[in-house]
């Protein structure tokens, strides 16, 4: 991958500050929230066989997905080096080693899903990756993202201008007129039994 970057993020997760990141968060740390979260979400969709991550990491989403549900094609879309690396080394995901603001999908999926990903993208490039996660859709799109109805900037570990939040769900139901709201849901990190990090989720469906 060709290390040009449109914005500052993009470099920020694809160096060390990402590298460090998967030193973080390990498959074994939230696989139990994990299955009981994408158990409950796809407990809304029907013949989902073909699944895309944006921004997959090394893959705990995947994994436990692909857990759950064997039978799923999975593919991935990953900025750093490692955590691509790590992904090809598991071997049950297609991986496109580059930025999501690069990505060009040649073909649909029945899911294309973020996970704690578009609160790190650039605000002003948002749209760009709202149509590759709508044009990479063949029917269901799933929003896990830190929430807030109006657009805000949080410091994320003394860093600025690396965390955004805001109604993402809301801004691509209004962006395109055929998507419509199937479910949502709130995981909590006091949860007893499935702690998460305070994430939304949000279950789109094209109309057709």
């Amino acid at each position: 991958m060709a290390n040009t970057f449109q914005t500052e993020q993009e470099k920020f997760w694809a160096g060390e500050f990402g590298d460090q990141y998967i030193d973080r968060n390990t498959y074994a740390k939230e696989l139990t929230a994990r299955l009981a979260l994408f158990a409950k979400i796809l407990a809304h969709t029907r013949d989902v066989q073909s699944l895309i991550e944006f921004g997959a990491n090394i893959g705990n989403n995947l994994k436990a997905l692909k857990q759950l549900f064997p039978q799923l094609n999975l593919s991935a879309i990953e900025i750093n080096q490692k955590a691509a690396d790590a992904l090809n080394q598991w071997g049950h995901a297609q991986v496109f080693h580059q930025s999501i603001l690069d990505f060009k999908p040649q073909q649909q999926y029945d899911l294309s899903m973020t996970s704690g990903v578009l609160i790190h993208i650039n605000p002003d490039m948002l749209n760009k990756v709202y149509d590759a996660l709508y044009q990479s859709s063949g029917r269901y799109i799933c929003l896990i993202e830190y929430y807030n109805p109006s657009p805000v900037e949080v410091k994320y570990r003394n860093q600025e201008g690396k965390l955004f939040k805001r109604d993402f769900a809301g801004e691509m139901l209004d962006r395109f007129s055929d998507l419509s709201l199937i479910s949502y849901g709130f995981g909590y990190h006091r949860d007893p039994n499935y702690p998460l990090d305070d994430l939304t989720w949000f279950l789109l469906e094209k109309r057709s």
